[in-house]
């Protein structure tokens, strides 16, 4: 039965204009270890294998586990496994196999097959078939190739019919392997979707000649006459003849499963699931089974548990009289396996002992495969089984619960992203699949902010911050977001942008704030003036106030209301609107995180710049917070116009006048955060941002803004054209602002530290960290905190009261990184800003990489995306490095991480590795970075 039968397995086509670029890892950047073994092939048969579980990376996950099966006895039909390392020979080698395996190992492996099953390959009395199927050291369901029935030729098929006494299985056999073996081998099956597949053309010919529906109504001569005229088409297509010569089948086929690592779905398979292109595939050769020689026959795939809840259930489809292709095609309509108890009970109790030994023996729930003959049972594959993140974190809980593993190892049975399925808002599924089969599905764009959101449009933050104000529920829509916008986005149920990345503005803050978020939607024409979008190739428009459904965890736009629910630990922790014992999840959440917490040796903060996201960001567990991006707290009401004020001022104390407007807005802010926070640290960001964020652009704002400031429309706009910088991420931000305009600086200071006096006399202990960004040099942060100490004891001689606190930077520039040893005499801290530190780094813009990374990935220049995912050789090197030299100044300089990639599982077990202190990431991404900090620790 093909791997493709798994229903998870359906096979997609994906950058159909970037299949030149795909190609296999270059042997170069392999890893350099070899086996000195020169065994390539390894046989198994029941009770007897030469491989075991262990030998996954040699024998691939299916043929580790047809190995593993045999040895405990289970009724596993023989075979032999073909190693990755062929594969990578085949490749490494202008597509040339490794001396002497078809002339001798192959045939000595085919003879253990036939001694144990008494039939021969190729025998036209007593043939023995087999099935050729791959076989990769993770699971690639339906990615590669299959070839089933092989074998069979003109004297073959009778001696099978003569055999079996079923002439019409027989046929059936050969007319599956026919069409099989050219779609497969001989590369008949149509690359794109709108040519006729030769042979299904041919096949619904004959239904509608004979007026039926289903194969199974062909008789004899039917599937004769289908044979004779797929051997025809082959013939017209290729030129050449079907070959009659099974070993020559059998090499065809084993090359066509080398090829299929290779092709295009497997490879975008890899890059979804990050699994590296050197490992290559092993290729499985085993006896064929066979479940369609009646009505005691059959074929089925089922999983020890329900994949999807995690419910302790056998849970899976069978059919009888059927192929596994039967079910993959969609013909017919597979049945409950509890319906097996019924229709066959020894089978059935069969199954269930072997799921159970199963179960015990790899202590996890698995995905098994298996084929009835002539009402005897045979397991084809075993493997862990894919689940939801919810059935995930259940299984591992009572996997604990039953005994089954420790608390260690079902840490490690949980990958963190899959906690993102229990934090979400979620759609009512059958209402989704529904609105998609209307045809409401318009477009699909990058699953930027995970989570479900139903929402009127409103093309900008004013507008969207008034629609909410009115109740209603809003979709903001945006070309691409900028600080501005921070308003509607606090609002809105989620954002949805034509342009930007994973990492641009509208995706970094939606994390932070918990909003569920579609990023760069090519598709989609934005129209502002218009107040419409427009979906490209499609006579669709959408006006402000219609409503429109997105799904941040597949990037999915759909036209009007789907309805959404927060999920269950959000209804305990956040809403309380559901009471702990009410809440199946709640229970398992808990009891994962709290094996977290053990394990763990990072510290997890959050970066939030407001009460409410650090007071969510608590609920998850975030223990500080590592980055409070001051910029956010200026837009909205008085406050844009102070700042704008400031910005547009004439002299130093126009700028002074302005300043002092602010001034209360940010102690109010930073008392707010700093009580919500309570004893736990808090990293406050000096300003940062080029000032013409702040700016209004077009004319009828600049007009209001000049009326505002009783200067003229000219004076302003001049003005703002003379700030305009040609390269504003390098230009007049971070610390170069506060040395030229050291005012800006003491106000933000005087806010903290009031703020923190405030706290103290009320009785509450707070430790401000305050960070300097975008310093070079060690003079910068000298100057910047001298300005800090010299306001914070002013401010301690007003108040009579003084506070802890530290003084630090964020090392951004690799100017920084690699003078750290200098810049750390006169730090208390480094945290690294990973998003700057990336773009220098690699000279990238990460909002306009866009246009190359995806075509980079695919040829692996990066293997991950380098703005979600720190790229290890070169940003990783610069961290480290500092991080190095920074401690052989001050040993016990505190090391953090508040860049986006801080919530990243890969970026926070390097960051472990490095000994880092802390990560920082946004609220709704803690319990992610707890689990992936526990996990780092144990592989560690």
């Amino acid at each position: 039965m093909p791997s493709a039968f798994s229903p998870s397995s359906h096979v997609f086509y994906l950058l159909k204009k970037t299949k030149s670029l795909l190609t296999i890892m270059p042997t170069s950047e392999r890893p350099k270890e070899k086996s000195d073994s020169k065994q390539y092939l390894y046989s198994f048969s029941g009770g007897i294998a030469e491989g075991d579980a262990s030998m996954k990376n040699l024998l691939g996950g299916k043929g580790a586990n047809l190995a593993e099966m045999a040895n405990i006895g289970l009724p596993v039909p023989p075979g032999f496994t073909i190693s990755t390392e062929v594969c990578t020979h085949y490749y490494d080698h202008q597509r040339t196999y490794p001396e002497n395996l078809f002339e001798k190992g192959i045939p000595e492996a085919l003879c253990k097959i036939e001694d144990a099953l008494g039939k021969k390959f190729g025998d036209p009395e007593n043939p023995l078939l087999v099935s050729v199927r791959s076989g990769a050291r993770a699971s690639m369901p339906g990615m590669m190739d299959t070839i089933l029935n092989l074998g069979l030729n003109e004297k073959t098929v009778d001696g099978l019919a003569r055999k079996s006494g079923n002439p019409r299985f027989a046929w059936d056999c050969y007319r599956r392997f026919v069409q099989m073996y050219g779609d497969v081998v001989l590369d008949l099956k149509p690359t794109d979707k709108k040519q006729i597949d030769p042979f299904e053309e041919i096949l619904e010919a004959k239904k509608h000649e004979r007026q039926i529906q289903l194969d199974t109504e062909f008789t004899v001569e039917d599937l004769q006459d289908i044979v004779s005229e797929y051997k025809a088409a082959i013939l017209k297509k290729t030129g050449r003849t079907f070959p009659e010569d099974p070993h020559e089948q059998l090499m065809g086929a084993i090359g066509a499963v080398f090829n299929s690592w290779n092709n295009e779905r497997a490879i975008v398979y890899r890059k979804l699931n990050h699994i590296p292109g050197y490992w290559g595939t092993a290729c499985n050769v085993q006896a064929m089974v066979f479940g369609n020689m009646g009505e005691d026959c059959g074929t089925g795939v089922a999983f020890t548990r329900d994949a999807a809840t995690g419910d302790n259930i056998f849970y899976g489809e069978f059919l009888m009289n059927a192929q596994g292709e039967d079910v993959v095609a969609g013909t017919r309509t597979p049945l409950k396996i509890e319906q097996l108890k019924a229709e066959n009970p020894g089978i059935y109790d069969q199954l269930e002992e072997i799921r159970s030994i199963l179960e015990k023996h790899y202590r996890d729930m698995m995905d098994i495969e298996f084929t009835i003959e002539n009402n005897k049972l045979f397991m084809l594959q075993c493997r862990v089984g894919k689940r939801t993140g919810f059935a995930a974190v259940k299984i591992a809980v009572e996997m604990f619960n039953e005994g089954l593993i420790d608390e260690k190892e079902a840490l490690m049975r949980i990958e963190p992203e899959q906690l993102n399925q229990l934090l979400r808002p979620v759609f009512n599924m059958k209402e989704k699949q529904a609105a998609i089969a209307e045809g409401r599905l318009l477009a699909t764009g990058l699953n930027a902010g995970p989570g479900a959101a139903t929402g009127k449009i409103y093309f900008n933050a004013v507008d969207a911050h008034d629609a909410s104000k009115r109740g209603e529920p809003v979709i903001l829509v945006r070309i691409e977001t900028s600080p501005e916008d921070i308003k509607g986005m606090a609002v809105s149920e989620g954002i949805l942008t034509e342009r930007g990345g994973m990492t641009s503005h509208a995706a970094l803050v939606a994390r932070q704030m918990g909003k569920v978020c579609v990023a760069g939607c090519g598709a989609l024409s934005i129209d502002y003036q218009k107040g419409e979008m427009r979906v490209n190739g499609k006579d669709i428009v959408l006006c402000e106030g219609d409503y429109l459904s997105i799904d941040g965890s597949t990037g999915e736009v759909i036209a009007g209301k789907v309805a959404t629910k927060n999920s269950e630990i959000i209804e305990v922790l956040i809403d309380k609107t559901l009471l702990p014992e009410e809440a199946a999840t709640w229970n398992i959440y808990k009891q994962l995180m709290e094996w977290a917490d053990k394990y763990r040796k990072l510290s997890i903060r959050t970066n939030a710049d407001q009460p409410d996201q650090a007071e969510t960001a608590i609920m998850f567990g975030a223990e500080g917070i590592g980055l409070c991006r001051t910029e956010h707290m200026f837009f909205g009401g008085e406050r844009i116009d102070a700042m704008r004020e400031m910005i547009l001022a004439d002299d130093v104390e126009g700028r002074k006048k302005a300043l002092e407007k602010l001034l209360p807005y940010q102690r109010e802010d930073f008392y707010g955060l700093f009580k919500a926070m309570g004893s736990r640290p808090v990293t406050i960001r000096l300003l940062d941002p080029p000032l013409h964020e702040f700016l209004p652009h077009t004319d009828s704002e600049i007009e209001i803004l000049a009326g505002k400031m009783n200067k003229s429309f000219a004076q302003v706009k001049e003005r703002i054209s003379d700030l305009h910088e040609f390269n504003p991420m390098l230009g007049l931000r971070g610390c170069r602002l506060g040395i030229l305009h050291p005012e800006i600086t003491v106000m933000q200071v005087r806010a903290i530290i009031e703020a923190a006096c405030k706290l103290k006399q009320e009785g509450a202990e707070v430790v401000p960290e305050i960070m300097v960004p975008l310093v070079c040099t060690v003079k910068e942060l000298e100057i910047t905190s001298e300005i800090i100490h010299k306001t914070a004891r002013s401010v301690f001689a007003e108040q009579g009261i003084g506070v802890s606190y530290l003084v630090g930077t964020m090392i951004e520039v690799p100017r920084a990184a690699i003078t750290s040893d200098q810049i750390a005499t006169a730090a208390d801290f480094f945290s690294y800003g990973t998003n700057d530190l990336t773009q220098m780094g690699l000279g990238m813009s990460r909002d306009d990489s866009g246009q190359f990374l995806p075509a980079y990935q695919q040829q692996d220049i990066f293997s991950r995306n380098p703005f979600e995912s720190i790229d290890k050789d070169g940003v990783g090197k610069l961290m480290s490095i500092s991080a190095k030299d920074g401690r052989s100044v001050k040993p016990d300089l505190k090391l953090g991480i508040c860049g986006e990639h801080g919530g990243d599982p890969a970026t926070v077990e390097f960051c472990h590795q490095t000994g880092l202190n802390y990560v920082s990431c946004s609220p709704f991404r803690v319990p992610i970075a707890r689990l992936a900090a526990a996990r780092a620790a144990l592989k560690n």
